[in-house]
């Protein structure tokens, strides 16, 4: 079966390996000239999954038209912010479609497969999603997954190309649960990564999983997903390896926050205070009253 990727993120080339492994013709897509030539000339993904061997049969492709042309099956792997460009070249696309991507467009509020249902009106859509870090996948770690779909014929399908003894691969018809359990935990995992940078033990991070899988819970039946999705592969699963690992770059943006840590260590009090304002809801007199009763200081 001829199957494209497009992006070649860890996660991408992660799957992009299971699938060419058993011996489906791979072609995977990037932006970066660079990583697609390290695809081809090296077999190794220098830039995004480092020291993992690629099977010969994994092709890189710098032109997504290219790419996509021929397929029976695309899975999308770009980031969410990139996701509505990326998933463009979809447009007449009639086969199916898997997003692997976890997240909710900024600018719209929409998920990653209400995209591709505007840009691949014709496609099959399946989410996939679960505890699954690409590094581990990469390494044939064990793992599971979930395959989300309103076809079951399409969440079948994509179930029998992934699922092996390290990738157990489980179907839902529950998509808009399956994608907002990949979505919410981010922030929890933010939250739980300030626990371990302030210094709280396991405790405080039992508790912070436990109160936060019941709001996500709670989210999710309002936006119409299924309640026992939550305390699934997708829900509790990835909630669970994403705060608790040391490879979970959300948690550990969260403990360098915890720790105090900006990326330049600037003092930048007034920025925060209009952050704090436009995007956090801060009453205006509150950050006026925070930023003018400071310590006072030389200038400087």
């Amino acid at each position: 079966m001829k199957i494209t990727v497009l992006g070649a993120g860890a996660w991408g080339t992660a799957l992009a390996r299971i699938l060419a492994t058993r011996n489906h013709d791979v072609v995977i897509w990037d932006f970066f000239p660079e990583a697609v030539d390290s695809i081809n000339r090296k077999h190794i993904n220098e830039r995004y999954l480092p020291g993992i061997q690629l099977p010969a049969n994994l092709r890189g492709e710098a032109d997504a038209a290219k790419a996509v042309a021929g397929a029976e099956i695309v899975v999308v792997a770009a980031v969410s912010k990139a996701y509505r460009n990326v998933s463009k070249p979809l447009r007449d696309f009639t086969g199916i479609v898997v997003s692997v991507t976890k997240g909710i467009e900024f600018e719209t509020g929409d998920t990653m497969t209400d995209i591709l249902r505007e840009n691949s009106p014709q496609s099959r859509i399946v989410a996939m999603s679960g505890p699954t870090l690409a590094t581990e996948v990469a390494k044939g770690i064990p793992t599971a997954i979930v395959a989300a779909s309103e076809d079951a014929a399409a969440a079948q399908t994509v179930q029998t190309l992934f699922h092996g003894p390290a990738f157990r691969v489980y179907t839902s018809s529950d998509i808009h649960g399956v994608e907002l359990g990949g979505a919410l935990k981010n922030v929890i995992a933010i939250g739980a990564g300030v626990c371990d940078g302030l210094g709280f033990g396991d405790n405080s991070k039992a508790a912070l999983l436990t109160r936060a899988i019941s709001e996500m819970r709670r989210l999710g039946v309002a936006c119409g997903a299924q309640a026992d999705t939550f305390t699934g592969l997708s829900g509790l699963g990835d909630l669970m390896v994403t705060c608790f690992s040391p490879l979970s770059r959300n948690r550990g943006f969260g403990e360098r926050l915890g720790k105090g840590e900006r990326k330049h260590g600037v003092s930048t009090p007034i920025i925060d205070e209009v952050y704090a304002m436009l995007y956090e809801g801060k009453d205006v007199r509150k950050a006026v009253q925070d930023l003018t009763g400071r310590e006072s200081k030389a200038e400087d």
